[in-house]
């Protein structure tokens, strides 16, 4: 159901308001007119008494028009009979039926209500015409021409002013339903957006922070070994503890701070090659790189270096690997990074988790592509690449 909107309800009100006045002004216009006109014959208190029940029926409707109990078909059935009786007083009925022709379109809750209403009154008006002037020249004159160019009139302009309403109805119920639209969209997006930033955060904080908390654990849980074996190689540890904290500790500064990682800045090749000598030291894994000096922007520098440090994070953890091999190049298609391993490998197919998903999630924000090749026994190869 459509609801009309707040300027037509205003344009009814204001209307409204301009027509009780023009009424009231009438109905004691007219009563001045009938005291003066008939002066003291019978017919004046008739006509009084009919132009008072008009006036006393409108005045009810406006005082109470949402009361049940006063319907506003019962105000044009007053309309209609006096205006009957006026003109069979041979009154003036013309300028009373002029003024209230908004009436039947304005109380009338349908159009076919209205129309019948209209032709109701045009009906008695002629039939008390006839009863008083039989079948006169004067009554096929100036009453029934007169009559039927005022209903003629009031027909076209209430039909007008019906279409104006109902386009002006649709046009506001469309504008309301476009608004409703645009919010919801908007709230749409303002959810897609948070949650697009939640799932960067987890991104940067699980290829950040998390990878460093597991290289402290599996770092102190080496040292913790080596204490009484080799106390060199647990101090060597321990400062690999110190100082992944520390990176630790500067990122998570940064994350709050500007919700963007480090390292955006430095160069690629340089910041890989201190990543792979922190990972040789505490893994003592055999670390091949060929790594070329590469001018890019920002995003693809994080984007691959988060994928070099899931890759080796992932075999420290899993691979169970004696040599690592780093190849960062540009190429025709873009920049290309590859990370292998002489590990157990593993299904691809079968693998769960975060950081392979975050990867490819990573790189495709750029444009790019994640592949992976790996199977049971055989080491796996990770291939990065963005176009440039």
């Amino acid at each position: 159901m459509t609801m009309p909107s707040p300027s037509v309800d205003v344009f009814w009100a204001t209307t409204l308001r301009r027509w009780n006045t023009v009424c009231w002004v009438l109905f004691a216009a007219m009563a001045v007119g009938i005291v003066t006109a008939l002066g003291d014959s019978g017919s004046r208190y008739a006509a009084l008494a009919l132009l008072g029940g008009v006036a006393l029926s409108y005045g009810v409707l406006h005082r109470f028009p949402d009361n049940p109990v006063v319907r506003p078909h019962g105000y044009l059935v007053v309309l209609v009979v006096a205006l009957g009786g006026l003109a069979y007083l041979r009154t003036s009925y013309a300028s009373l039926f002029m003024t209230t022709l908004p009436h039947y379109w304005m109380f009338g809750r349908s159009p076919r209500i209205s129309l019948g209403f209209l032709g109701l009154a045009a009906a008695l008006t002629l039939g008390g015409s006839w009863m008083e002037q039989g079948w006169s020249r004067e009554f096929f004159g100036e009453a029934t021409v007169g009559t039927l160019i005022v209903v003629a009139v009031g027909v076209l302009i209430g039909l007008w002013a019906r279409a104006v309403v109902e386009q002006s109805t649709e046009r506001a119920a469309l504008i309301v339903e476009l608004e409703r639209t645009q919010a919801e969209l908007s709230a749409a997006h303002q959810r897609q957006g948070a949650a697009d930033e939640r799932e960067r955060m987890a991104r940067e904080i699980h290829d950040t922070l998390a990878q460093g908390f597991a290289s402290i654990v599996i770092l102190a849980e080496a040292a913790r070994t080596e204490l009484v074996v080799d106390p060199g190689r647990a101090a060597r540890q321990l400062r690999s503890i110190e100082s992944t904290a520390r990176e630790n500790l500067a990122e998570a500064r940064e994350l709050v701070g500007s919700g963007h990682p480090p390292d955006g800045s430095a160069s690629l090749a340089r910041t890989l090659r201190r990543v792979l000598g922190r990972f040789a030291e505490d893994t003592g894994l055999t670390v091949a790189a060929d790594l070329t000096e590469l001018d890019c922007d920002q995003r693809t520098r994080i984007a691959l270096l988060r994928c070099a440090q899931e890759s080796l994070a992932n075999v420290r953890k899993h691979a169970r690997a004696s040599t690592v091999g780093l190849v960062l190049a540009r190429r025709p298609y873009g920049v290309e990074l590859e990370i292998t391993d002489d590990g157990t490998g593993f299904a691809v197919g079968d693998a769960v988790g975060f950081g392979l998903d975050g990867m490819r999630k990573r790189l495709a924000e750029l444009g790019g592509r994640l592949t992976v090749t790996s199977s049971i026994g055989d080491g796996t190869r990770i291939l990065a690449v963005i176009p440039v």
